[in-house]
């Protein structure tokens, strides 16, 4: 049994698309603000349709966080290279979803502090970044069937590139989006577990029945030629995996590593602030028990570092980005190794 949207007063966003008409479409999705510098403004995302007949509808997201670049290059440039012959049914792109964070370079809005991905399944009477939610929980989302959601580590974080699905009640549902996250064609495909999923678009969607994959690819605030060739290779293997776009699922040179993430055990948080030092680079095999970094107090000199230690086996596939780290973030993050397939 899948949730569907609460009844709620009707979005105050507003599309200048026609999501059922055939065609690409350029247009934004309106959402009216009243601010000292704007007394009757909206903020204005990006959205691009393109439709060619009857088929499944698939939602490309980027920029649900403003600093992950990946997902936001990707899709600008796939919404204006993207034709309506070569769609079999409806691609629905939003490369900036959370537009003022992406405009501000920031994770989280300048105009009220809200993390989008945290912000699920939204408000209409709530502030900006919960009304942009809702209109994704009751609008966008029930007319998709896949949704991709492409994400990197942001300014604070440093990841592996993969693909990701998580463990789900409808097992049917939850193995589409497995072979969708493996079919994505990044170097890593996860089962991922999240800290606190509550909120996430990932749950929005998935409770409303929908095959739902995300990503990580890279960080660092930046995106490379490497991630950024991922990323677009990889929107291209969603899209003929599900049957929207023809063609062959190009797999990753070198092949893919297949890892798991079973419980919150794989994430090491630092309980101390100072400078970190990590001794492991990602992609390395790792023990349990192993030390793989120290955290120095830059307060005083003379004092030992701290030992922060692995509890699991497995490899570094996310670590934090800065030295400085402060008590309560993640330094570093374990996923456990559970199948290599050749290319």
């Amino acid at each position: 049994m899948t949730d569907q949207p609460t009844q709620l007063r009707p979005s105050p966003i507003s599309a200048t698309v026609d999501f059922d008409a055939d065609g690409v479409q350029h247009g934004f999705l309106k959402l009216p603000i009243s601010t000292d510098e704007s007394a009757w403004g909206a903020v204005m995302i990006p959205v691009t349709v393109v439709k060619n007949g009857e088929g499944p509808t698939a939602l490309l997201t980027g920029g649900n966080h403003g600093d992950e670049y990946e997902g936001i290059t990707s899709l600008l440039k796939l919404s204006s290279t993207l034709k309506a012959e070569d769609v079999s049914g409806r691609v629905i792109i939003v490369p900036c979803m959370n537009t003022p964070a992406v405009m501000a370079g920031k994770r989280t809005s300048p105009m009220d502090k809200g993390n989008l991905n945290r912000s699920f399944p939204g408000d209409p009477n709530g502030s900006v970044t919960p009304q942009i939610a809702d209109y994704f929980t009751r609008v966008l989302v029930p007319m998709s069937d896949v949704v991709l959601d492409l994400h990197s580590g942001g300014r604070t974080l440093d990841i592996l590139p993969f693909g990701a699905s998580h463990v789900l009640d409808d097992k049917t549902q939850q193995q589409s989006a497995l072979e969708g996250a493996k079919a994505f064609g990044a170097p890593y495909a996860m089962v991922m577990f999240e800290l606190d999923a509550e909120r996430l678009f990932d749950t929005a969607c998935e409770r409303q029945g929908k095959v739902f994959v995300a990503t990580e690819l890279g960080g660092g605030g930046t995106s490379t030629p490497q991630s950024i060739a991922i990323a677009e290779r990889g929107v291209r293997n969603f899209l003929i995996h599900y049957g929207l776009v023809a063609g062959d699922v190009e797999t990753p040179q070198g092949g893919q590593m297949y890892l798991d993430m079973p419980d919150a055990s794989c994430y090491v948080q630092s309980q101390h602030s100072g400078v970190l030092e990590l001794l492991v680079a990602l992609g390395d095999e790792v023990k349990k028990g192993q030390t793989i970094a120290y955290v120095y107090d830059m307060t005083r000199s003379g004092t030992a570092p701290v030992a922060y230690k692995a509890e699991r086996d497995g490899i570094l596939m996310a670590r934090r980005a800065p030295s400085l780290i402060n008590m309560g973030d993640t330094l570093a993050v374990i996923a456990d190794v559970v199948e290599r397939l050749e290319a």
